[in-house]
């Protein structure tokens, strides 16, 4: 199996179509001709993760971030973006993105978030572009639901500006960050509290206004929740190659 079938298997699921205009998406680094020995699925790619990489024997990274953006005019040691990028060719891994057109994809992105947080029939969210809508069985505050979240999501703590006794019933989810572009659909179906991983102060303090709260859970953290739905879609179609889950920098799974 080479990178390039790993690719085109990828482009299937996430259409490339799907993604961002400023986004990059795809093979970002490598050789598409190269046969694949082992895949490491991470966040970002990172220094630590191509050491990771080496010791686990795999030859391809898989990401939710890419590492590039936009042009690089210089291939240097002298900022973190080249130094990765050069140890990155000469440990002779390659690396496939999949950002925005997998945020766009429920299934492996904010439907991955709610099954953390065991939510109750979680659906699309009518009129917004990219984010899950449920409602828990009973209503809980929101000092106990940011509780819930911070252990669910593994994450260091969360941020809220609301009034912790305030009521949580119907929740909307949208990992990463939060698109002010959602207001309105979120507002429409009757949310009254909102989580995800950044969202801008003034937002914060908009919807407040509108009987709505926040819940920041951390970038890393909502999304850390797509890493092992994305290692199974890969050993499902390639059971031969071995899939580590890289959390945090941790390699925490083997499949």
């Amino acid at each position: 199996m080479q990178v390039n079938d790993i690719e085109q298997y990828l482009r299937e699921v996430f259409p490339q179509e799907n993604a961002m205009d400023y986004d990059n998406v795809g093979l970002i680094a490598g050789n598409r001709d190269k046969v694949v020995s082992a895949i490491v699925v991470s966040l970002d790619l990172t220094g630590k993760a191509i050491e990771f990489a080496k010791e686990c024997g795999a030859n391809l990274i898989v990401t939710h971030h890419p590492i590039i953006f936009g042009g690089i005019k210089a291939l240097t040691m002298d900022d973190y973006v080249g130094k990765t990028l050069v140890e990155l060719v000469k440990s002779g891994i390659s690396v496939i993105s999949c950002h925005t057109n997998l945020d766009l994809t429920d299934e492996f992105g904010n439907l991955a978030i709610a099954d953390k947080l065991e939510a109750n029939e979680p659906k699309a969210c009518e009129g917004v572009v990219c984010g899950v809508v449920y409602e828990l069985e009973e209503p809980t505050t929101l000092k106990e639901y940011c509780a819930l979240v911070t252990k669910s999501l593994n994450a260091s703590g969360v941020i809220t500006i609301n009034n912790p006794q305030n009521k949580v019933k119907k929740v909307f989810i949208q990992g990463g960050a939060f698109d002010e572009d959602s207001v309105e659909g979120v507002m429409k179906n009757g949310v009254d509290t909102v989580i995800s991983g950044e969202i801008k102060h003034h937002i914060c303090v908009g919807l407040e206004q509108m009987g709505i709260n926040t819940i920041i859970a951390g970038h890393s953290a909502t999304e850390q929740a797509y890493l092992p739905k994305m290692a199974n879609l890969l050993s499902e179609k390639f059971s031969g190659i071995n899939i580590t889950v890289n959390y945090n920098n941790e390699v925490s799974s083997i499949l």
